[in-house]
């Protein structure tokens, strides 16, 4: 059969599964069997077996439990709170100071636990109810928490950077260097974007009222309560970024260091260690079975020529380099609109590298600019993961149209984020030039 034929099938089918609700890991792994016995032979199958086990001995992936154990632990010790209440204090005074604190720490919490489900869910229990009873406007309340909550994609320690390093084959280190800029550079859009807003339309996000706000030492003693995670945050980015530890060495460290802070803080309690582990484990497996599921799949179509296909097909479009990156890119916003980010990687990734190789640009640039483009996909309807983690614990008077028009101006920063990175790569190639 040949590759055209292979790929309309392949994708077709991936398609039509996928829009019948079923999980990703399962559609592209059980496709990837199927046509390994149909199109080879029902011994070739072994070929999954042996993929899957090379994936296993990865060392670089025992970092990804290790995270996504540090972000829980944070979570049952009740560090987000801890950070929102402090930006909270500070900023309640300014129009559209609430919005803004949960931006602020929405971006404190990502360089603690590169996941985005906790960051999303607790600032909606949180945040969300706050700014409604402030007399916020409901699409600025959501869209800022939407927003604020992608944040952990990018900010080190990303867990979707080191599967896309995994897969990529590139440097964890330079990727988490690179991606510093960019994430601070979005947060800053979030900020001014809220902040010029309220400004214009006081009615988008009141002030709190004068009673109500703290004295500049009451502010102050706010401060300690963060101390402690941020070093945490320092120690285990500082050791891998100077090359003390390597990034599962230094997941390792942040999950003791966030047992340690949630003895600090008198939280450290065997249900929450339980708990953190149940999280850790359900959260684990999925990330793995869809990494199992689509390297089945991606390994038979590059197998029978789908990357020589693919690269062909897109560099014989004519376009230059530029066109061609934003035409992968395009092609990344369009799936990260059915898929979850972990398929697009393994679909997309080994592919869309050889041709930015081929046109000359950095992978490590390029690799920043792919996560950028996910926290649209986050955020984009009808499939936005973020979307139904707010929709989850927003009120009932919140419609799931509320949340999706709430999205779309964030979504408009994403991009314009994404350009400024396309047309200034040394926001992403700054630092990882400086340190590496």
């Amino acid at each position: 059969m040949s590759i055209e034929w292979i790929t309309v099938l392949m994708f077709g089918s991936l398609f039509l599964l996928l829009l019948t609700g079923l999980p990703t890991a399962f559609t592209t792994g059980g496709l990837g069997v199927l046509f390994i016995w149909l199109l080879w032979s029902p011994e070739a199958v072994n070929v999954v077996v042996g993929r899957i086990f090379g994936l296993m001995t990865q060392y670089l992936l025992a970092a990804i439990p290790l995270f996504i154990f540090m972000a829980t632990m944070l979570e049952r010790a009740g560090i987000i709170q801890d950070i929102y209440e402090v930006a909270y204090r500070w900023l309640g005074g300014l129009r559209g100071g609430l919005a803004a604190a949960t931006v602020i720490a929405s971006t404190m919490l990502a360089a603690m636990t590169g996941v985005i489900g906790a960051t999303e869910v607790t600032m909606g229990i949180i945040a969300l109810p706050e700014m409604l009873k402030r007399g916020y406007d409901k699409q600025m309340a959501i869209g800022c928490i939407l927003a604020g909550g992608t944040l952990g994609i990018l900010i080190p320690p990303s867990i979707l950077m080191i599967v896309y390093a995994l897969v990529a084959q590139q440097s964890v280190g330079q990727l988490y260097m690179g991606s510093i800029l960019p994430g601070l550079l979005l947060s800053g859009l979030y900020i001014t974007y809220i902040l010029v807003r309220a400004a214009i339309q006081p009615s988008m996000g009141p002030p709190l009222p004068p009673e109500e706000r703290m004295a500049l030492r009451e502010k102050l003693a706010l401060l300690p309560r963060v101390i402690v995670p941020l070093l945490l945050v320092a120690l285990v980015l500082g050791t891998m970024f100077f090359g003390i530890a390597s990034p599962t060495e230094a997941a390792g460290m942040g999950a003791f260091g966030a047992i340690m802070v949630a003895l600090l803080h008198g939280r450290l309690s065997l249900k929450n260690l339980l708990q953190a582990s149940e999280q850790t484990l359900k959260a684990t497996s999925m990330v793995l079975w869809t990494i199992f599921g689509a390297s089945a799949f991606v390994g038979f179509y590059i197998a029978n020529g789908g990357a020589k296909f693919v690269e062909h097909t897109i560099l014989g479009t004519g376009m230059g380099p530029y066109g061609i990156l934003i035409l992968m890119m395009v092609i990344l916003l369009v799936l990260g609109m059915f898929l979850d980010w972990v398929g697009i990687i393994l679909l997309a990734v080994p592919i869309f590298v050889p041709i930015v190789k081929s046109l000359g640009f950095s992978p490590v640039w390029y690799g920043v600019l792919y996560n950028v483009n996910m926290q649209v996909s986050f955020l984009s309807p009808p499939f936005g993961y973020a979307l139904y983690y707010v929709k989850g614990v927003a009120p009932p008077e919140i419609t799931t149209l509320d949340i999706w028009k709430a999205a779309v101006p964030f979504i408009l920063l994403q991009l314009t984020g994404l350009a400024l990175c396309i047309i200034f790569p040394e926001i992403i190639l700054f630092l990882p030039s400086l340190v590496y």
